[in-house]
């Protein structure tokens, strides 16, 4: 699609009020959001206007400050390619393709940058990436929420996972997640489905292994539908998770009935392996 899109940034009044901003966001038609620090972005496509999405956050969050502003179309020109890097995790690499040739192709994932998100260049998806190679096994089967460029869902594959459900809500990142499947050879084993994870993650359950780098308020919605999809002794993965936020997650997955595997941290960001019971 062309034309410039919209970022509209929002910082709450207050922690209180985050998800109930999250969830303003998502009930005027947000298609995803992130975490920038203490903001909550997301972005508008071309020709959509952004003042149904103030007016909605306002009405959540009457204290809240919110900032608008036009972002046009990535050009990856040099310039751009060089703030794109190749990042070695353990066993896995994750590099666009300027940055992919003479590397193993059976350890490396090619993503090429797009609006769809997950390059390895955010700490989020790097953590996750790390904190697979303890759990993927060989034939696992995996769901990925919130996809996004397919880049966990690929790297499942590259671990030895046999079938991945890589599933996105968001229409333009699809087809950035289609062609960087594609581009790791991994179409045999992920398949890119558009839809809401709450409502098509029970339709490929049960899977080993869950997935979902999101933002923290919609972890935590979906933790139930989570724990219900998972094939006995199965594990998730989580992220999307500021670093001030662990002990408030902490406390909701032991309250779910959920037990802590593993915890990877970096920057301000913290992600984590956790399974259903008592060990």
């Amino acid at each position: 699609m062309s034309g410039a899109w919209t970022r509209l940034a929002v910082k709450p009044s207050d922690a209180g009020h985050r998800e109930t901003v999250s969830a303003a966001l998502f009930a005027a038609g947000a298609q995803g959001l992130h975490e920038d620090g203490e903001w909550l972005v997301t972005h508008l496509e071309p020709g959509s206007a952004s003042e149904p999405y103030v007016a909605a956050v306002h009405r959540a969050d009457a204290a809240c400050v919110y900032d608008v502003t036009s972002v046009t179309p990535m050009d990856w020109t040099a310039t751009m390619r060089e703030r794109i890097g190749a990042h070695t995790l353990g066993v896995l690499t994750v590099a666009p393709p300027w940055l992919a040739e003479g590397r193993d192709p059976l350890t490396t994932i090619i993503i090429e940058p797009a609006m769809a998100f997950g390059t390895g260049e955010h700490a989020t998806t790097r953590g996750v990436v790390r904190l697979m190679q303890g759990v993927i096994r060989a034939g696992d089967t995996v769901a990925d929420l919130g996809a996004g460029s397919a880049v966990l869902a690929i790297a499942a594959a590259k671990l030895g996972a046999s079938r991945i459900a890589a599933i996105e809500m968001d229409p333009d990142a699809i087809s950035n997640a289609e062609e960087n499947v594609l581009r790791n050879h991994a179409a045999g084993r992920v398949t890119v489905i558009e839809g809401d994870a709450a409502v098509l993650l029970p339709l490929v359950a049960p899977v080993r292994v869950v997935l979902a780098n999101i933002i923290s308020s919609v972890l935590l919605e979906l933790l139930p539908v989570i724990a219900a999809s998972l094939a006995p002794g199965g594990v998730a993965i989580l992220s999307g998770i500021l670093a001030e936020e662990r002990e408030k997650m902490l406390t909701a997955v032991a309250a779910n009935g959920w037990r802590v595997l593993a915890e990877d941290a970096e920057e301000q960001w913290w992600s984590v392996v956790i399974a259903r019971g008592r060990a």
